[in-house]
């Protein structure tokens, strides 16, 4: 349609085609930023959760007894022992079960133990004075070099190989890199304005430390202690498969790839079914910490 002089005039349609909002291009990249985290977080608790699934059925059934050698050596799958036997005629399916469960104990258990420790030790640092802040650091960063496995290997010979041994161990070298994160997040948080205004306002340190400083750093110390959570299993392994893990009867992922390596090629799933259990709980908890990490940064953007 044209007015009187000749210019073309938009129809009402043409109008409100030209008129209407469009949706902006950061709504869709949010969206796709959204489904990424949800199918990594899906992904890792599915994979992570089937190995604690294996791990819960443990404690209240089991295929046979962990000392139980009465199947023939090196069996193969069958209707007897879904998964075969071992060298020594044991239940692999039944070792496999156990395993799970020294797996997540010894894990989840130097966690806990390197958080507490950790927790504190970066806390301290964080308020101390600048000259034991700077002792405390280089002590940090003395025991982070120090290799972890090699701590732990001197502290399961000290107290002899056993299950709590391993958490101890575990433990005890996590907790510096622990300490040493909560250190820097705390003289973060210590930084900010709201830190100052609250204790003009004559709030105390402990409540500083509980309303203000614990909150926000609580979620980057939970990505981290996930990720330490496959470092402690892969840990926990290691120790098993050099013979410093739990003992016999306990059955170890690590000691059971050690015994199997021997008949890898006549037995294969001795050495198979271990090393595929402890690879899913490993990249399990790692993605798991990934879509944690997406969801306590939501700023953070990944591109793949």
């Amino acid at each position: 349609m044209k007015t009187p002089s000749g210019q073309p005039v938009a129809t009402p349609a043409e109008a409100s085609v030209e008129t209407s909002p469009k949706a902006p291009a950061g709504a869709s990249a949010r969206r796709v930023a959204r489904s990424r985290r949800s199918v990594t977080l899906v992904a890792g608790c599915v994979l992570a959760g089937l190995v604690v699934a294996i791990a819960v059925v443990s404690l209240v059934w089991l295929p046979y007894a962990p000392d139980d050698t009465s199947g023939d050596r090196l069996m193969p799958p069958g209707a007897a022992h879904p998964l075969g036997t071992d060298k020594l005629g044991r239940d692999l399916l039944t070792q496999l079960m156990i395993g799970a469960r020294i797996a997540l104990t010894v894990g989840i258990g130097s966690v806990l133990l390197g958080g507490v420790l950790g927790v504190l030790g970066g806390l301290a640092a964080g308020f101390a004075t600048r000259w034991l802040d700077d002792t405390v650091a280089a002590l940090l960063d003395i025991l982070i070099a120090f290799p972890t496995l090699l701590l732990a290997m001197l502290v399961v010979a000290v107290q002899s190989a056993s299950l709590w041994s391993a958490v101890v161990a575990i433990g005890l070298g996590m907790s510096a890199v622990v300490a040493r994160l909560t250190r820097v997040l705390v003289k973060r948080v210590l930084a900010q304005d709201y830190i100052t205004a609250a204790r003009t306002s004559g709030t105390s340190w402990p409540r500083v430390v509980t309303e203000h400083v614990l909150p926000n750093i609580w979620p980057t110390l939970l990505v981290n202690l996930a990720l330490q959570l496959g470092l402690a299993v892969l840990a926990e392994a290691s120790l098993s498969y050099l013979g410093l893990g739990p003992p016999p009867p306990n059955a170890s992922w690590g000691r059971m790839l050690q015994e199997a390596q021997t008949t890898v090629l006549t037995a294969p799933v001795g050495a198979v079914a271990p090393g595929v259990l402890l690879v899913m709980l490993v990249v399990g908890v790692n993605l798991i910490a990934d879509g944690l990490r997406d969801v306590a940064d939501p700023t953070r953007r990944r591109t793949r």
